[in-house]
């Protein structure tokens, strides 16, 4: 992270790990078919499952919250980014980020692939941001998992899931899913945290002690396909979608060919002061049910169903276009589809999935 000097954890530290696991504990808001060379890898279609801050390493005290070939992927290039779809799986790395507004502004956002916002307890967000074609110095602040993530994260090979923890009864689940979980405790010096900040919105994750290189876009087996703009739509210079206690917005910015996100109406930055700027947002219309998970005060976990179909609106190039959305298995990808039924697709870069509730 920016302006951040990293000490190395010692067994001394013990006791600093466990208050501040309780008082995570505490303070914790909401844990407890035709195949082409566009199509990612799980399109639609049958599928065998397959300041200087004082920082310490953080070595324990997660908080308790809660088809086609892989070809145009659409990724950013960067470190270790390969851009080929070999024979052999690749797997990226997926990172729970806290979202409230104590947590910001945040770590590492502006090299995520894809960053899906998730409606968590008390009508707030979370967001999880996907790696595939870039791995920052850090990212964070990390946050607990949620029940409806493991589905998420079923369309991709075996995912690293970096995390501080989740509901005592889901952690059994984690553990039989088909991901790589790598909470606080496990990779020799994969977290860190920041004293300048306060818990829980002080856990950040280091990627390179988590994944050895960052594996290339054949790992972004989202379903999503990138290609030129569809021929209609309609110009619109802005869109805001609204949970219960968070607001988002995006502004078209013609200078940047890129979309300007706002949170709760402040401009939304990295850590060193960069706008976050998706080329393609999706506003994905999805059921939102109970959990059978429940955080410290006895609040239920959303739970976001995103296997099934629905309707989206997916905004780039400074125009909204009406689509539906199909995804039939949580092994596979979502496709997004015209009123013709034909892919639409995406601009190149930075993808943010916003889902918001049907109605």
């Amino acid at each position: 992270m920016v302006g951040m000097r990293q000490e190395p954890c010692t067994r001394s530290t013990a006791a600093r790990t466990l208050l501040t696991a309780a008082t995570v504990a505490l303070l914790a808001a909401g844990c407890t078919a035709r195949t082409g060379p566009d199509d990612d890898g799980r399109g639609p279609g049958p599928r065998t499952a397959q300041g200087t801050h004082d920082t310490r390493d953080a070595g324990g005290g997660g908080d308790t919250g809660g088809t086609g070939d892989r070809g145009d992927q659409g990724g950013k290039g960067g470190k270790g980014d390969t851009g080929e779809a070999g024979n052999r799986a690749v797997s990226p790395l997926a990172v729970k980020i806290d979202n409230v507004p104590a947590a910001r502004p945040q770590t590492g956002l502006d090299a995520a692939d894809v960053v899906y916002v998730e409606p968590v307890e008390g009508g707030l967000s979370r967001l999880m941001a996907v790696y595939a074609t870039r791995l920052p110095e850090s990212v964070g602040p990390v946050r607990s998992a949620r029940e409806s993530d493991l589905d998420l994260l079923a369309q991709f090979h075996r995912p690293t899931l970096a995390f501080s923890g989740a509901q005592r009864k889901l952690l059994p689940l984690i553990g039989k899913a088909p991901v790589r979980a790598e909470q606080p405790g496990g990779a020799a010096g994969a977290y860190v945290r920041d004293s300048a900040r306060p818990a829980p919105h002080n856990l950040y994750a280091r990627p390179g002690k988590l994944l050895p290189t960052a594996p290339g876009k054949a790992a972004l087996t989202t379903g999503f396909r990138f290609g030129a703009a569809p021929a209609d739509g309609r110009a619109q210079s802005s869109h805001t979608v609204r949970y219960p206690a968070a607001r988002f917005t995006f502004t078209w910015s013609p200078s940047r060919d890129k979309w300007l996100v706002t949170m709760d109406g402040d401009p939304a930055v990295t850590s060193d002061g960069k706008r976050l700027t998706p080329s393609t947002v999706v506003v994905q219309y999805v059921k939102v049910r109970e959990s059978s998970f429940h955080d410290s005060r006895g609040n239920h976990t959303p739970y976001v169903e995103t296997v099934g179909t629905g309707r989206a609106e997916v905004l780039r190039d400074g125009r909204t276009h009406a689509a539906a959305w199909r995804r039939e298995a949580a092994t596979r990808g979502t496709a997004f589809t015209a009123a013709d039924g034909s892919p639409l697709r995406f601009a190149d870069g930075q993808v943010w999935v916003v889902f918001a509730e049907a109605t």
